[in-house]
Parts: C-alpha cells; structure tokens; sequence
C-alpha cells in the first residue's frame, strides 16, 4: 500500500514534467485547467505517465472529470487500493 502523501508527491511531478510548471506551483486544489493550462491532449499525457508509473488503468471517462489535483490523487489511490500488486 502507497502512502498517500508519496503518491501525491509522484502525481505532482508528473504533472510538472507535462505541464512546464514547478513542482512548487502544484499544490493539491490547482484547478489543472484554469491555473496550470492542461489542455485533453496534455491531460491523457498525465494520465499514461500515471498508468506507465503506477501499472493500473484509468478509464478514458474519468480523464475529463479530474480537474484538480486532489481528484487525480484520490483517484490513482483508489485504484491502487483495490488492485493486487
């Protein structure tokens, strides 16, 4: 089981990588579309390098909904909390 605060550490670097932004700007509430310009083609990015990182799958439905960072956290834990490694 990952502790939550090293997923949410990881998450945020991936969306820094993707996204241009510091690691310093990201916090959890950043809205990914109105402060951090995630666009849909930026935001599948973040969602392979999520699956590619953490070996799950996220639907391709769910991507539209995750707007901040604290849904992608509780998401990405979510899936690993109940998935077998």
């Amino acid at each position: 089981m990952i502790d939550k605060k090293v997923l949410e550490d990881e998450i945020k670097a991936i969306i820094s990588d993707v996204s241009g932004y510091d690691l310093e700007e990201i916090k959890l509430e950043t809205n990914l579309i109105n402060e951090l310009e995630i666009d849909s083609i930026k935001a599948i990015e973040i969602a392979v390098a999520i699956e590619k990182k953490f070996k799950i799958s996220v639907r391709d439905e769910d991507i539209p909904n995750l707007t901040t960072v604290a849904q992608i956290n509780d998401l990405v834990f979510n899936i690993l909390s109940t998935t077998k490694n």
